[in-house]
C-alpha cells in the first residue's frame, strides 16, 4: 500500500487509507497492486489481452456513446497494459465474492455468482470466436437492450428510470449548478474540500498558464473534427476532484470550459502513472502513460468518449481527459439483491469477454476454457480463497492504523 501512493498528492492519502478501511470490499478496490503482485505468481496460458488491471466489478458500467446510445462496459480502464486474460478473469471474480459478503449474502450465492460471471464469460468468449472480426468489433452492450433481461421487476423499473434521467440530465442544467459558482461576473468551479478544491499553494498566473500549455498539447492528440468541437469553448478554469479509491491522491481534476454563458462543458483530467501491471507483464509501449489508457480504451470498449485524449504537465506528470459525465450511470451494487447480483454477473462476464475479443484470440481462449464448467470452477475456488485473503489483509490495515503505522481520515456523510 506504501508502494503504491508513492508520487500522490500527501495531504490525500489519508482519505484514500479512510476509503479502504470501511470494509474488505473497499479495501479490495484499493488494492490492485497487491493482486497484481500475487496474480503474477498464479499459472496463466501465455495468451494476453488488452486487460483491464483493475476489473472489479464497480468498473463496469452505463454510458452514452458519441451517438447518443448508452451502453454497458468496462469504464475505469486507469491500469490498462497488455497481459495474461486470466489476471482480469480472477480479479472480476473475487470482486463478487467480496461484493456478495459486503451484502450479507451467503457462501452459496457467493458462488454462485461467480459462476454466473465466469460462465457467461466462457459462452460469450464462444460466441465472439465464431463471429467474423468486424462482427465482433460492431459488437456492444446496448442499455437498452439489456433492461428488458433483467428478471427482477423492480430493478428492471429502478434501472429504466435511471436510465431515462441520465439521458434527461443535460450539463446545463444538472452539472453546472451543482459544481461552479459565479465569483465577479465568471464561473469559477465551487471548492468543496477536501474533495474538491483549488490548488492555492501555487502562483494562480503561473499555475494556470501551465495548465492552457497542458491543455494545449491534450488537444493536438484529438481527431481533426473533434479539435473543431473543442475550439468552441474557452477554457475557464480548474480545480482537484478527488475520485474513487483506487485513484485518491493522483492529480485528478475537473475542468470548466464554456462556449458561451449557456453553453458549458466539464472535462475529468486524471494523472496516468505506470500500470500496477507493468513489473510483471512488461512496460508499455507508450512513453505517455495518458496515451497507454487512451489506446487501452479504444480497444478494449465498444466506444469510447468524445473528448479521450492525453497530455503531459510541466513537472512530467501524464494526464488523460475525457468528458466528466456524459449519461454515467453508477452501479449500487450495495442494494443488489440475490437475483439482480447474479444478472449483474452475467453482464460483468460478457462485457469483459468482449473487451478481451476485440484485441486477443478469441477462437483460442474459448479452445482452452472448453464446454465443462471446469474453468467455472476453478475460478471460483481461486475467488473464495482469494477474498479470505482479502479479509486477512484488510485486518492488517486495521491493526495498522490502531498502532499508528498509518494515518487516515474518515470522510463525513
Amino acid at each position: 500500500m506504501k508502494e503504491s501512493s508513492k508520487g500522490r498528492i500527501p495531504q490525500l492519502i489519508p482519505i484514500r487509507y479512510g476509503r479502504m478501511l470501511q470494509s474488505p470490499f473497499t479495501f479490495y478496490r484499493g488494492a490492485a497492486l497487491n493482486m497484481a503482485v500475487d496474480l503474477a505468481h498464479t499459472p496463466s496460458t501465455g495468451l494476453r489481452v488488452q486487460a483491464c488491471g483493475d476489473c472489479h466489478l464497480l468498473n463496469f458500467g452505463a454510458f452514452a456513446t458519441p451517438e447518443r446510445r448508452v451502453i454497458f462496459d468496462i469504464n475505469d480502464l486507469d491500469e490498462t497494459l497488455p497481459a495474461p486474460w486470466e489476471w482480469d478473469v480472477k480479479r472480476l471474480a473475487a470482486s463478487f465474492v467480496l461484493a456478495c459478503r459486503s451484502n450479507g449474502f451467503s457462501e452459496a450465492a457467493a458462488q454462485e455468482a461467480v459462476l454466473s460471471c465466469v460462465r457467461s464469460y466462457r459462452h460469450r468468449m464462444r460466441e465472439f470466436s465464431e463471429m467474423r472480426a468486424l462482427e465482433v468489433w460492431y459488437s456492444s452492450l446496448d442499455a437498452e437492450e439489456m433492461i428488458p433481461m433483467i428478471k427482477d421487476e423492480q430493478a428492471r423499473k429502478r434501472i429504466q428510470k435511471r436510465v431515462a434521467t441520465a439521458r434527461k440530465r443535460g450539463v446545463m442544467e444538472h452539472d453546472f449548478p451543482k459544481l461552479t459558482e459565479v465569483v465577479g461576473q465568471l464561473p469559477v468551479i465551487k471548492d468543496n474540500p477536501p474533495l474538491i478544491y483549488h490548488w492555492r499553494e501555487r502562483d494562480h498566473n503561473s499555475f494556470f498558464t501551465a495548465v492552457e500549455a497542458a491543455f494545449r498539447k491534450y488537444r493536438d492528440t484529438l481527431e481533426d473534427d473533434r479539435r473543431v468541437l473543442l475550439d468552441r469553448y474557452e477554457l475557464q478554469d480548474l480545480a482537484i476532484k478527488v475520485v474513487g479509491v483506487g485513484s485518491v491522491g493522483t492529480r485528478c481534476g475537473i475542468v470548466l470550459l464554456t462556449a458561451s454563458e449557456h453553453d458549458p462543458l466539464f472535462l475529468q483530467v486524471k494523472e496516468a502513472g505506470p500500470s500496477v501491471l507493468e513489473g510483471f507483464a512488461g512496460k508499455s509501449r507508450y512513453s505517455n502513460h495518458g496515451q497507454r489508457v487512451v489506446n487501452g480504451c479504444r480497444l478494449m470498449q465498444s466506444a469510447s468518449d468524445l473528448f479521450l485524449g492525453w497530455t503531459s504537465g510541466r513537472e512530467g506528470r501524464h494526464f488523460y481527459i475525457r468528458q466528466l459525465n456524459d449519461m454515467k450511470i453508477k452501479i449500487l451494487v450495495e442494494l443488489f439483491g440475490r437475483g439482480v447480483m447474479l444478472e449483474y454477473a452475467k453482464l460483468c462476464g460478457w462485457a469483459l469477454a468482449l473487451a478481451h475479443a476485440r484485441s486477443g484470440q478469441p477462437a483460442v481462449i474459448s479452445g482452452y476454457l472448453g464446454k465443462s464448467d471446469k474453468f467455472d470452477q476453478a475460478i471460483a475456488d481461486f475467488s473464495v480463497a482469494y477474498a479470505d485473503q482479502c479479509e486477512r489483509d484488510h485486518k492488517l490495515l486495521l491493526k495498522a492504523v490502531q498502532k499508528g503505522r498509518l494515518k487516515i481520515e474518515v470522510e463525513r456523510e
